[in-house]
């Protein structure tokens, strides 16, 4: 009762002791918390096999990021999922190097393979370096203290050059390791354009990149002319796009390509629209993943819809106080979404994992593997 209230019923601590309170139990606010926190372990871990399972399995992952207060300083929560699970993690950074740390799973090792070589290319890091890390026989390192003395023998550490070479790297190690695990081996990673996101097959939110559209100042008629114009144009083939997602086929894909290019090459003379106009068209490949990958959503919804609920937390409790606190957050919304997703009552789920007769939900990695089997 008092995981369900916290974490689904989004109830504030003391509201919640004192609901205990009138209801006759005599009970304390630091006892609710202990049962809010301690001994959560296996909710924890079940968490991060949910990830496990559904990087394992996805075609495509959305992605999404808000503010989170912990230990008074502030943080940065990620949302990762798609139509089957979700899951968060909070951490002090939302750099790149941050998002391709939680692509891990929760493993730690880097590994040097040809998708690990690859990004590091894609990042522009020198074919010395690259080679000089290809030519040493071990590729695989325990932890980032093994890593970080890698790097240190081959001299990484002391040049001063961009793209920092540590940096990419070591970016380029996690990237290997997710692969080596088998995460989001094939999956498109769709996001709100936030640069950290910008990893592997990428495709962009078509919502957000019309909102760019919508919120351009206008001055004067012709100018908002030009906009409602725009982004009527946009919307038009948008809606084609839905379309073509439930019957793709080569010749609509041709022509769609031909029309995103008559529209984002459009010169409107408002020049700030048109520049803008220009920057989307720079990003075709990602806004048109679609049209490769027809199971790919247009939007980020999915992600706004659940990250809401750490939003919420945050307005109602502000942030976590220790790394313990903040994981059974994560942990708990992560597992309830992922509940609702699969149809699996949160109560009932609670009831099953705190071993109480009448209740059996079975593992939800499982469930979402199931889930993420082609049809």
């Amino acid at each position: 009762f008092v995981l369900m209230q916290y974490h689904q019923g989004q109830t504030t601590l003391p509201r919640l002791v004192s609901l205990l309170q009138a209801i006759g139990l005599a009970i304390s606010k630091r006892q609710v918390l202990r049962l809010l926190t301690e001994r959560q372990d296996d909710f924890i871990g079940e968490a991060r096999d949910i990830l496990r399972a559904g990087l394992e399995g996805a075609s495509w992952i959305s992605v999404d990021d808000t503010g989170a207060r912990h230990k008074a300083a502030n943080g940065y929560c990620t949302q990762i999922g798609n139509d089957h699970f979700t899951w968060f993690g909070t951490r002090t950074s939302k750099s790149r190097l941050n998002f391709l740390d939680l692509l891990r799973a929760g493993h730690t090792d880097f590994v040097l393979n040809a998708a690990a070589f690859d990004y590091m290319r894609e990042r522009a890091l020198s074919a010395t370096l690259i080679a000089r890390l290809a030519e040493q026989p071990q590729t695989t390192f325990a932890d980032q203290a093994a890593w970080s003395a890698q790097l240190d023998r081959l001299g990484f550490t002391g040049l001063t050059i961009t793209p920092d070479p540590v940096q990419i790297a070591t970016e380029g190690a996690i990237w290997g390791s997710t692969k080596a695990h088998g995460f989001a081996c094939d999956a498109v990673v769709l996001s709100d354009d936030a640069g950290q996101f910008a990893v592997g097959q990428h495709a962009l939110c078509w919502v957000h990149a019309e909102r760019l559209v919508h919120k351009l100042d206008t001055f004067t008629d012709p100018q908002r002319a030009a906009q409602q114009r725009v982004r009527g144009l946009i919307w038009n083939f948008y809606a084609d796009l839905k379309a073509y997602r439930t019957q793709p086929s080569a010749r609509r894909r041709l022509t769609l390509r031909a029309r995103f290019d008559r529209i984002f090459r459009l010169r409107t003379g408002f020049v700030t629209l048109d520049r803008l106009l220009a920057r989307l068209h720079a990003n075709k490949a990602e806004l048109l993943m679609v049209l490769d990958r027809p199971e790919t959503p247009l939007n980020t919804n999915g992600s706004e819809n659940d990250i809401r609920c750490q939003v919420t937390r945050r307005k109602v409790s502000a942030g976590t106080r220790s790394d313990l606190g903040r994981d059974c957050r994560d942990a708990f919304l992560g597992l309830g979404k992922t509940c609702a997703k699969l149809g699996v009552a949160f109560w009932d789920y609670l009831g099953s994992r705190l071993r109480i007769p009448g209740y059996g939900v079975p593992a939800l990695p499982g469930l979402v593997r199931c889930r993420g089997q082609p049809a």
